[in-house]
């Protein structure tokens, strides 16, 4: 649509005249840019009579700076942030908790929110690329860092890992320059001071879970007096080795311990095994030998009482016991040899008497039986 076809006097949107100026703006004439800008300065002072310097004015436009500065004040901490409150560039002291607050906007305060819940990493003794899985791409040893004395006057060659997260996000931003530098220096030292205390040995088998304790202790009190602001979460040994120019002789040397401690082993198993038997028997050589003792005492006992006993019969009646002895002794001669009985009253001459060995019989017999 043209201007020439505008209601309200043909005209167009100034106000019934025509702008001035060369060509035409869909078959009318271009608008006049200085007539605009007169017809706007009019139309303000008519809606203030006083202009720009009227206290009216000065007031309102004040009111709404002071309404812009005090919106801009309200600020918004994240739970994973803290609020750090400046006034005039100082820390007031206090660190705000996640949520919606509000401080003087600038140039009066300033507000700043650090992230305290994300775990730095931080590596001693070498350099690494890590991917977002937590792979390690590429390292560089560092041996200025990485190289440590321990209390045998070895040299251990230590990487480590530091893992550490903002505590006090104040003391964090104002109380120390540069953290990270903070936080390599404090633990080189800590676990040099640890690994200074530590034979390689132990380093190399079952002290590295103290040593790693001790390092994140001796570092946190560290960081404590620096006022840091920093809380260590882990400290975690990567690598604890000798250096690798005498890796090689060192391994010698670890394994001529291990066949040392093996052949220990294995005597203090044989020793263990042999000397309970030896003295298993020992002890049974020795309860025999006890009760063949016992066993001849009480013999001996019994005979010395029963030739006691005879002799005392034998005072009271001489001739009977001296029979008995007779009659007993040959029992006993007697009873183990085969025996063939004579006697010259018998008939015919022959002396010889049948005899029935009934005593052998049964004896046969019953040997026979248990045979069958």
């Amino acid at each position: 649509m043209s201007w020439n076809s505008q209601g309200g006097g043909g005209g167009g949107p100034w106000g019934g005249q025509r702008p001035t100026g060369g060509g035409g703006l869909g078959g009318g004439q271009q608008p006049n840019v200085e007539e605009m800008l007169r017809n706007s300065q009019d139309k303000l002072r008519r809606l203030m009579p006083g202009g720009f310097k009227s206290p009216k004015v000065i007031i309102l436009i004040l009111l709404v700076l002071i309404g812009l500065w005090l919106v801009n004040g309200l600020y918004r901490v994240q739970e994973n942030e803290r609020g750090v409150e400046l006034l005039f560039g100082e820390w007031n002291g206090s660190v705000t908790e996640p949520g919606l607050h509000w401080w003087p906007a600038s140039p009066v305060g300033e507000v700043q929110t650090p992230a305290v819940t994300q775990i730095n990493r931080l590596n001693v003794g070498f350099r690494d690329n890590t991917d977002l899985a937590g792979r390690r791409a590429s390292q560089r040893d560092l041996d200025t860092e990485s190289l440590m004395l321990t209390s045998d006057q070895n040299i251990a060659d230590v990487e480590f890992t530091v893992q550490w997260r903002i505590a006090n996000a104040g003391e964090f931003l104002f109380n120390i320059r540069n953290p990270e530098v903070t936080v390599k220096s404090g633990a080189e030292s800590a676990m040099r001071e640890v690994v200074g205390q530590t034979a390689l040995d132990d380093l190399l088998t079952n002290a590295r879970e103290d040593v790693q304790a001790k390092t994140q202790g001796l570092l946190q009190s560290i960081l404590d007096g620096y006022g840091a602001g920093i809380q260590i979460e882990r400290v975690q040994l990567q690598k604890a080795e000798a250096p690798p120019d005498v890796i090689d002789a060192f391994n010698d040397v670890q394994r001529a311990r291990q066949d040392k401690e093996r052949l220990q082993n294995e005597a203090e198993s044989y020793r263990n095994r042999i000397v309970p038997t030896a003295r298993g028997e020992a002890a049974g050589v020795i309860e025999e030998a006890t009760a063949y003792r016992e066993r001849v005492i009480k013999e001996g006992q019994g005979e010395a009482s029963r030739f006691d006993q005879i002799y005392a019969t034998f005072k009271v009646a001489p001739e009977v016991t001296r029979r008995r002895l007779y009659i007993e002794t040959l029992r006993d001669v007697l009873e183990k040899a085969d025996k063939v009985i004579i006697d010259s009253n018998a008939e015919g001459g022959q002396g010889v008497v049948p005899y029935l060995p009934l005593n052998e019989l049964g004896r046969n017999r019953l040997g026979s039986g248990e045979k069958q």
